[in-house]
């Protein structure tokens, strides 16, 4: 049985070389017409398990107007709605934020482009170095994952030890990518401002404690998938920073984990897309809740696209260790979670392949 079972992560370490040296990705898989899905991107059972049979209600995740955020002082019923989406399903669409449709628009097309070029435009980018300025790939934790998702990826890290110059962005988005990081950015710390107000604290904590000065771009395309009931677009996970931005085209695809229920997340016109990461939900001593998500493969012949920006703390405390924040720790509401090192954090992201609140069940008190 011990020789059966080495034999077989032999072979599938050997398809895993094979496809990761190809450079081709699961696009070159998809244009090439197969219509069986290679054995390293089958999923075991239990990930598959109520793949296609999500909630059958109408729950939506919350959806907020931000029309009037920026007034002085923050309208309170706006703040009531982030804290309670925020408390509540850890997920929440914006309307109005600040960013032109026409920006939303140019952004997608163009990381549409990318992914759609030739595989000799794309392979130049191809790399697993996770912490290099750009990098084009497919399945950031291939080696480290049981199974394969059906995504491809451009990486582009914005700020931070391994940002990345304009120069070094491909240039068949290089402009878009550049200007939604501004765009992004902007909407992110409005957003921040409302969720510090949320636990009442000032408007400006998060931005005096760096909540968004690191912050990663990665772009995915989903391609159309001839087995999608086989396998993921990418597997159930929670995020590990702070908080997190999506901008998606038409295509639906991800789900969000609601009680016991996945709920299709349908995609708004104009709308972006934030979720609470890990790192918040420790910060906020569980006021935040983190929650997991996943992507199911596309089994439509358009792909999908989605563009999402990980805003992560930038400036480490002199003691270089971080945990639920003081002002918010009562004789009534201690600390539920201790204190961790940015090695520790790091590590055990890059250690595995994506999952749900690791660090959070390490750090419990």
């Amino acid at each position: 049985m011990a020789t059966s079972a080495l034999s077989a992560m032999y072979d599938r370490m050997k398809e895993v070389q094979e496809f990761d040296q190809s450079k081709a990705g699961v696009k070159g898989l998809s244009d090439s017409g197969v219509s069986t899905i290679p054995r390293i991107f089958i999923h075991p059972p239990e990930s598959l398990s109520g793949l296609r049979n999500p909630s059958s209600s109408s729950i939506q995740i919350p959806l907020i107007d931000l029309s009037h955020a920026d007034s002085n002082p923050h309208p309170p019923e706006i703040v009531e709605q982030i804290r309670d989406a925020a408390k509540t399903w850890g997920f929440f669409q914006v309307i109005n934020h600040g960013i032109p449709v026409s920006a939303l628009d140019q952004t997608i097309s163009a990381i549409k482009s990318f992914h759609e070029q030739p595989k000799e435009a794309k392979s130049k980018f191809y790399s697993r170095e996770e912490m290099s300025g750009v990098m084009y790939t497919s399945n950031n934790d291939l080696y480290r994952s049981r199974a394969a998702s059906w995504h491809d990826t451009l990486q582009v890290w914005f700020a931070g030890p391994a940002s990345a110059s304009a120069e070094e962005i491909p240039e068949i988005c290089r402009n878009e990518v550049v200007e939604w990081n501004e765009h992004v950015k902007n909407a992110a710390d409005k957003v921040m401002e409302l969720l510090a107000l949320g636990l009442g604290l000032d408007a400006g904590k998060f931005r005096e404690l760096s909540f968004s000065g690191e912050r990663v771009m990665v772009a995915h395309i989903y391609p159309y998938c001839p087995q999608p009931d086989l396998t993921l677009g990418i597997t159930a996970h929670t995020d590990p920073g702070i908080i997190t931005v999506l901008l998606q085209n038409e295509i639906q695809g991800l789900q969000v984990k609601h009680g016991d229920e996945w709920v299709d997340v349908k995609p708004v016109p104009g709308g972006l897309i934030v979720n609470i990461g890990d790192f918040l939900q420790i910060v906020s001593n569980g006021e935040y809740k983190s929650v997991q998500h996943r992507v199911l493969a596309n089994g439509c012949k358009q792909p999908r696209i989605s563009v999402v920006t990980f805003f992560n703390l930038s400036k480490w405390r002199e003691s270089d260790r971080y945990g639920p924040l003081p002002e918010l720790l009562t004789p009534q509401k201690p600390a539920i979670y201790r204190d961790f090192s940015k090695q520790e954090f790091l590590e055990n992201f890059y250690s595995k392949g994506l999952d749900s609140k690791s660090l959070i069940e390490k750090i419990k008190l």
